[in-house]
């Protein structure tokens, strides 16, 4: 048998003056999961665990710069010098880099003698019962601090762990499998990130539970939607647990205490809330708002909305945003594309009209059911899907909507006396210039708010389209999305207003032909539309239970994997 010729390796090219370098820790991530390096480094995601918190936690003594790390030539010259005791080295959070190696990184503690130092990297856990004691992530990371210390003139043979549970050490020499693997790992991250093409999910791995951006990766969604026969695992989905502040006072004036927002009038304190149980800021009229109560929000990438004081959502105020250039590279050039376009627009239509078609079905209060219309529905829906141009489209969906409105008086629970004040006969708006009309409007007005700050979290740009044709301050994407959730969170919020009796003929003030409801009245039905967001359902794809808060996000997330060519198709979401 002829001699089998070992692969060739060739370090990678040295990084130009416009790439930046990886950090050391994204080939601990690497090694781990490609997938989670590159929605990291590349799409720039991130979310926290109770395991990030804690190892932020545990770094925050080395994470303080104490000491100095000599250069290698000043020790080599004392040595020459003849003096008896090397200068002895103990430095904390040193940060060093490499062009040659592509690489930076901070180091949590540096020791050594003279000019041999070795690394040793702080771990949060308990030390692992492996036959290295370490696990090859962590090797690989750590043996890459000792190359960025060798690449500075340093004589580094090997580093340390320390896991802060356990309170061990582990050596880790670096051999020549260590090095080998460390720079195979450096070479592939490297092209993977160049070649623009996100790692496949790990299908059914133990590591995904509980990684911090499995609600981001979404590897048994992906798995699941194109091998459909595969069986979901059981999830848990976290819950959120940060909720929108809600500032309706008119010339109120919102403020930053300490780790608290404060909103007060004419130095009157009106309410409080924890910056960390705050997921958004919502501002209705007239609303002062404090320079540095609006960096902390923005530093935080906690969005603040602006509203008109009946609740027509002007726009919303972010940091820098999200980093995932990727996505709105993909969401620009489908825009773009009409066939693509089309595509997607008869999707969102179709959801919408069986969506329309189950509320009306479900809450239809008289006793003869409205079997034409449904029927009626149910063809439009099969219209829809063999629609040939946005503008047939649309007049699909404004037919189902005009059998849908005509029949949502038929949903509300009567009352005897002659002059009902919630009796609705057509859908109007700008003004609306009735009760169930204005909550129509102020219920889309806050799912169009929701949407447009979920999808900017996510990495869209809200106000690019495919259905919604661009037009100047319009969230397009936003309106998109929202579609198939118009009956699902909105309508069905009016109706368990109105039907449950929270809010009353006397919440509403009538100005001009216009009618709006009352600070008390819309107070009341922000929470009731708050509490809708809140309500768990069972996925009909996923089988796990969420609240519709988490669905908005989770379906904005897979809308992303189709555009970036991860799902031929996207699942949209419709009730049974």
């Amino acid at each position: 048998m002829e001699p089998r010729q070992g692969d060739l390796e060739l370090p990678f090219p040295e990084l130009g003056a416009d790439q930046p370098p990886i950090p050391v820790r994204m080939l601990n991530e690497h090694v781990y999961c490609p997938r989670l390096a590159y929605l990291e480094w590349v799409q720039g995601e991130w979310a926290d665990s109770a395991d990030t918190v804690e190892g932020r936690w545990r770094h925050r003594r080395v994470d303080k710069p104490a000491g100095d790390l000599p250069k290698p030539a000043d020790a080599t010259a004392a040595q020459a010098e003849g003096d008896e005791e090397r200068p002895r080295i103990h430095a904390r959070s040193i940060t060093l880099s490499s062009n040659k190696l592509g690489l930076i990184a901070k180091l949590d503690l540096v020791e050594g003698e003279g000019d041999v130092v070795t690394p040793v990297d702080y771990k949060r856990g308990s030390r692992p019962h492996t036959a290295r004691g370490v696990y090859d992530p962590e090797r690989v990371q750590l043996c890459a601090q000792g190359l960025l210390l060798r690449e500075h003139g340093y004589t580094c043979e090997e580093g340390a762990i320390y896991y802060v549970e356990s309170r061990e050490r582990v050596r880790v020499p670096f051999d020549e499998e260590l090095l080998g693997l460390t720079r195979r790992s450096i070479g592939e991250l490297r092209a993977c990130a160049a070649g623009g093409v996100i790692p496949p999910p790990l299908v059914d791995s133990p590591k995904c539970p509980r990684c911090s951006l499995v609600t981001i990766c979404l590897p048994d969604e992906l798995h699941g939607l194109r091998e459909p026969d595969a069986a979901p695992r059981p999830l848990a989905v976290p819950q959120v647990e940060a909720l929108p502040l809600y500032v309706q006072q008119f010339n109120a004036k919102l403020a930053k205490k300490g780790e608290v927002l404060e909103v007060s009038k004419d130095d009157k304190l009106l309410a409080s809330a924890r910056i960390a149980e705050v997921s958004q800021v919502v501002l209705m009229g007239n609303v002062y708002v404090t320079t540095p109560c609006l960096q902390t929000l923005m530093e935080r990438q906690i969005p603040v909305t602006w509203h008109s004081y009946g609740g027509w959502f002007h726009g919303h105020s972010l940091g820098n945003g999200h980093k995932n250039v990727e996505l709105r590279t993909a969401q620009y050039k489908a825009s773009f594309d009409a066939q693509h376009c089309l595509r997607i627009a008869r999707g969102l239509v179709m959801a919408k009209i069986a969506n329309t078609r189950t509320l009306l079905r479900r809450n239809w209060k008289p006793e003869e059911k409205p079997e034409r219309a449904l029927l009626d529905m149910k063809k439009m829906i099969e219209q829809a899907r063999r629609a040939e141009s946005l503008e047939s489209l649309l007049g699909i969906e404004g037919q189902a909507a005009a059998i849908y409105f005509a029949n949502f008086r038929e949903l509300i629970r009567r009352q005897d006396d002659a002059n009902f004040a919630f009796d609705f006969t057509t859908r109007n708006r700008r003004p609306p210039t009735d009760p169930v009309n204005a909550m129509l409007s102020l219920a889309y007005a806050l799912l169009a708010r929701n949407l447009t700050v979920t999808l900017q979290a996510v990495g869209f740009d809200p106000f690019r389209g495919y259905y919604h044709q661009p037009r100047y301050g319009r969230p397009a994407l936003a309106l998109d999305l929202m579609e198939p959730f118009r009956p699902l969170l909105a309508d069905s919020c009016v109706l368990t207003a109105i039907n449950n009796g929270e809010v009353h003929p006397g919440d509403f003030v009538s100005v001009a032909g216009s009618v709006n409801l009352h600070p008390d009245g819309r107070k009341r039905f922000i929470a009731g539309f708050e509490r809708r967001l809140d309500q768990e359902i069972t996925h009909p794809l996923f089988g796990y239970r969420l609240s519709y808060r988490r669905l908005l996000e989770l379906q904005c997330r897979l809308f992303g994997r189709h555009l970036l060519g991860e799902l031929s198709e996207y699942p949209h979401f419709t009730t049974r």
